[in-house]
């Protein structure tokens, strides 16, 4: 995200109170162009993985700009139609992946034929139970792959999505007996920690998919899943794409020679897209201390009014993400801070390392008043947000090349909460 000016930031928070979103409406479009960039080739189309950020507004950006969708629940479907995406279309600009249909999950398959990505061989059935005529894909766990983080296993035995790759026979058996046409195949092995990595597994994908494309009579897409790469600590370094255009072009000149028709090739990014547009702007409300004793060095905490139900990623994962002081610099003097919030839980901290250990930040001398933003949160931040300790969310709002602002959501208010309460016999 470009620069913030601190006097629009101490504007909005005096306008909607802290802790709020505010999206770069620039930083998302410039994401958006890059991946264009290495999508806009014959035979090759991007989806965004919408669990990522999946707020109206950028859908609708997603639509625009010719991206298609990677829905993981019913209700994600049904949010994608509210922002302009058509269901029971072809080519599918809308693909169902799960693992579980849950919810309504079955019946919006059902009813906006959208294309359901199969993870589990029991969902197969539960579509031939429900009288399900339409085209399928087949979500496969090939065996490898990397998440940005060790807890986030895409591919490999411990990895709960798809069905391992050596069940892919009695899958396909499965599918013919109930009459459905697998028109796609489907995997995702994670951004991994490096770029080189990535280019290694995807290369390694595309050798797997070969050998077994041409078994399949009524392939017409092979998705290599998601999972660009996105530096938390360094976002704005060069990441070159361009290798992956080139990979993307003669993966699909190869499943198309090999099928003897067009296969389109597709990707689904969701972090790389959204994560550096998003800030988290809250306020610190006080600095205060502990002492070393015996069971370790004390610290310095700079308490924050924003949490984990804002943003989980750091507690969950200890991820990292960059912390400003708006207003301020080295010149003010700096030394380290843990990042706290407000709610009622040990974990509530936003300076962690992987091994979930206290990690204070050097930071220009926090002080009770003073804004602090939490950047490239934009991803998985107001998404996996909750009402934990009965808080409202956090209210969405975005920022336009031109510098205005628009309201997305609102901050949550009890009645907001107790809305789905009921009182009712079962």
């Amino acid at each position: 995200m470009s620069k913030l000016d601190p006097t629009l930031l101490e504007r909005l928070s005096q306008s909607v109170g802290t802790p709020y979103w505010l999206y770069d409406a620039a930083t998302l479009r410039r994401r958006i162009k890059m991946v264009a960039e290495i999508t806009d080739q014959p035979g090759v189309q991007a989806r965004f993985a919408m669990k990522s950020l999946p707020v109206t507004r950028v859908l609708q950006e997603m639509k625009e700009a010719g991206i298609w969708i990677d829905a993981v629940s019913g209700n994600e479907v049904l949010r994608a139609q509210h922002a302009g995406y058509a269901g029971g279309s072809a080519p599918p600009y809308i693909c169902f992946t799960a693992d579980v249909f849950r919810d309504n999950a079955l019946e919006v398959v059902m009813q906006e034929g959208v294309l359901p990505n199969i993870g589990s061989p029991g969902m197969i059935r539960q579509l031939a139970e429900a009288g399900y005529q339409g085209e399928i894909s087949l979500r496969i766990n090939p065996g490898f792959g990397h998440g940005h983080v060790n807890a986030c296993d895409t591919g490999g035995p411990s990895s709960k999505h798809g069905v391992w790759f050596e069940g892919l026979d009695e899958l396909v058996a499965m599918a013919d007996e109930a009459g459905l046409k697998v028109t796609m195949l489907h995997s995702h092995i994670g951004s991994g920690p490096q770029f080189s990595e990535l280019l290694e597994n995807l290369e390694r994908l595309a050798d797997e998919f070969a050998k077994v494309v041409p078994s399949f009579p009524d392939l017409t897409a092979i998705s290599l899943g998601g999972g660009l790469p996105h530096d938390y600590q360094n976002p704005e370094a060069e990441v070159p794409l361009h290798l992956l255009k080139d990979l993307f072009a003669k993966t699909h000149q190869r499943f198309s020679e090999l099928a003897g028709r067009e296969v389109r090739v597709e990707i689904e990014p969701g972090r790389f897209f959204v994560a550096s547009c998003g800030t988290l702007v809250s306020r610190v409300t006080d600095i205060k201390e502990t002492n070393t004793n015996e069971k370790g060095e004390g610290a310095t905490f700079a308490m924050v009014d924003a949490g984990f139900v804002d943003l989980i990623r750091p507690a969950m994962y200890g991820s990292y993400h960059r912390i400003e002081v708006v207003g301020k610099d080295f010149s003010s003097g700096m030394n380290p801070f843990v990042v706290a919030g407000p709610l009622c839980e040990s974990g509530d901290v936003f300076t962690r390392d992987d091994a979930e250990l206290l990690q204070p930040r050097d930071l220009p001398n926090p002080e009770a008043g003073d804004l602090l933003t939490i950047h490239d949160g934009g991803a998985y931040g107001a998404a996996m947000s909750s009402n934990y300790n009965s808080v409202g969310r956090a209210p969405q709002l975005w920022l336009e090349e031109d510098g205005s602002v628009e309201m997305l959501t609102r901050r949550e208010t009890v009645e907001d909460i107790l809305r789905s309460e009921v009182s009712e016999k079962v």
